[in-house]
C-alpha cells in the first residue's frame, strides 16, 4: 500500500511538472520549426513546388534581428504570387497564415522575451551551418 502511494505521488508530480504553460519564447521556437518543416514538405509536392519557386528562400532564426523584416517580406511575396492559382491553394494560404502569426508574435507579443544575438540579414536566406542550431 505504501508503494502504491509513492507511485501515485510520483506520477502526480510528473504531471504537474509537465503541465506548465509554454512561454512566449518556446511558442515562437515551435512555430518557427513548424514553418520550416511545412516549407520543406511543400517543396516536395509538384503543385506547391512551382509556387515556392517564386519565393525567396527563408531559413528562420528567431535570434536574428532581421527576422521580422524577412518575415514581412515573405508575407508580401506570398500575397503577391506571380501565379494566381498559387494564391488560392490551401497549403500556401495556411503557410502564409502561419508566417503572419509568427511575425505577429515576434513583432508584438513576444518582442520583450526574445534576444537578438546577430544582425545578419543574408543569413536568413541561406541554410544554417551544421554547427549552428536554430534553438541557440
Amino acid at each position: 500500500m505504501d508503494l502504491l502511494r509513492k507511485i501515485i505521488l510520483l506520477s502526480t508530480l510528473i504531471i504537474v511538472a509537465n503541465s506548465a504553460p509554454p512561454t512566449c519564447y518556446s511558442a515562437v521556437l515551435k512555430l518557427s520549426k513548424g514553418i520550416m518543416v511545412s516549407m520543406e514538405r511543400l517543396e516536395k509536392f509538384s503543385v506547391t513546388r512551382q509556387c515556392l519557386a517564386h519565393l525567396p528562400k527563408l531559413y528562420i532564426n528567431v535570434h536574428n534581428a532581421c527576422v521580422v523584416i524577412k518575415l514581412r517580406d515573405h508575407i508580401y511575396a506570398l500575397e503577391n504570387l506571380i501565379v494566381p492559382e498559387c494564391r488560392t491553394l490551401k497549403r500556401i494560404s495556411f503557410l502564409k497564415f502561419r508566417i503572419e502569426r509568427l511575425h505577429n508574435m515576434i513583432a508584438r507579443l513576444c518582442h520583450r522575451d526574445l534576444v537578438f544575438y546577430i544582425d545578419d540579414c543574408p543569413a536568413l536566406e541561406r541554410p544554417p551551418k551544421p554547427e549552428e542550431d536554430i534553438e541557440k
